[in-house]
């Protein structure tokens, strides 16, 4: 990380989720057996819900991405030259961590998946980190199947182009579930954060009470999801299992941060016999080992209400996020209050990132 980074507001973003994708599963053939290519080609991708080759991102845009982001040949984030022209030096990204949202951590088939995952990560390295030096890659791992996460965290933890382990929100179980504990324990292990960002291919509904008529109640179930995967890891004692767990939330917002945190520290105060384990309030933990990035920003009938809930959350948890190439992409220029002091905007921008990073 060059120096410039840790000045003043001038010294450019950390952008904490730009998605790269592959223009086919091409992409991933070199780094695949021949018998988990032969049998992608003979099976192809078996999720746990239905449509596995339709898109669980919204009709509004095709494939949920910018207009303006489509290459020549391929999707948009499949070209590193544009990503470059029309993001990273567009909007002075001085580190930005990729976050691919291919369905290959919850195929199905573990195996499979766990190789999907290993392909995924060897193509991040090759295409984009080793080319491009302001880009870090989230370490893709097989959620549903712990051991086997475990074993991909220690096979790349020692590449320092990755930053963080990535799940996607939509787990076949809570998240604090002792399913996912070895995932936890090996990121722990190699002090590397834990990033759930929305979206799944669980099965499950994106509401408690069924799948929704429109995409607009599933865009509104996403916080819900969240504060379910933290409410879990919280009372199930993951924080306290394992101290050097830190957990990251992308794409949800931010704005139901503080109340949740009222609320379990209401249910925890009343009902704390049953978990023991918990020996504090919960929105300590939450203050102290939780982080969660700004994107889609919220946008308040009175903008001043906005800072105050970033200023309830803490300067030194929020990060900035853009989503590129997404149809709803926060602007780095534009995508933060403008009444945010200097030192409240260079946290956001870049300084909380790169001390979760490890990077300051």
């Amino acid at each position: 990380m060059s120096q410039t980074v840790q000045g003043t507001s001038n010294s450019g973003v950390v952008d904490c989720d730009i998605h790269p994708a592959i223009k086919s599963f091409e992409d991933l053939r070199p780094y695949m057996s021949r018998h988990w290519w032969d049998y992608y080609t003979t099976y192809g991708l078996r999720s746990r819900q239905a449509f596995v080759k339709g898109t669980p991102y919204p009709k509004i845009a095709p494939s949920a991405m910018r207009r303006d982001a489509w290459p020549e040949t391929g999707l948009p984030g499949s070209d590193l030259d544009m990503m470059r022209r029309q993001h990273l030096d567009a909007h002075n990204i001085q580190l930005g961590v990729l976050n691919p949202l291919n369905p290959s951590g919850g195929d199905l088939n573990v195996d499979f998946s766990a190789a999907l995952c290993s392909a995924t990560n060897d193509w991040l390295v090759d295409t984009w980190t080793s080319r491009e030096s302001r880009l870090k890659a989230s370490i893709m791992v097989p959620y549903e199947d712990g051991q086997a996460s475990a074993a991909e965290i220690h096979k790349r933890a020692a590449n320092k182009d990755f930053v963080q382990v990535l799940l996607l929100s939509r787990t076949t179980e809570p998240l604090g579930k002792r399913r996912y504990w070895p995932i936890f324990e090996a990121a722990s292990e190699h002090g590397l954060p834990v990033a759930s960002h929305v979206f799944g291919y669980s099965g499950h509904p994106a509401t408690s009470g069924g799948h929704p008529s429109f995409y607009l109640e599933e865009g509104a179930a996403h916080p819900a999801g969240i504060q379910a995967s933290i409410a879990s890891l919280i009372f199930e004692g993951v924080f306290e299992r394992f101290p050097n767990f830190r957990f990251l939330v992308i794409e949800a917002g931010f704005a139901w941060l503080p109340a949740l945190g009222w609320r379990l520290d209401k249910l925890w105060h009343r009902m704390r016999g049953e978990v023991p384990h918990v020996t504090r309030p919960p929105s300590q933990t939450i203050k102290e080992r939780i982080w969660i990035t700004t994107q889609p920003m919220e946008e308040a009938p009175r903008p001043h209400q906005v800072v105050e809930v970033m200023d309830q959350i803490g300067w030194d948890r929020l990060m900035f996020a853009s989503d590129y190439p997404h149809w709803d992409f926060d602007d780095p220029k534009f995508g933060l209050p403008p009444s945010l002091a200097a030192e409240q905007r260079d946290k956001v921008r870049f300084g909380n990132a790169l001390t979760l990073y490890g990077r300051s």
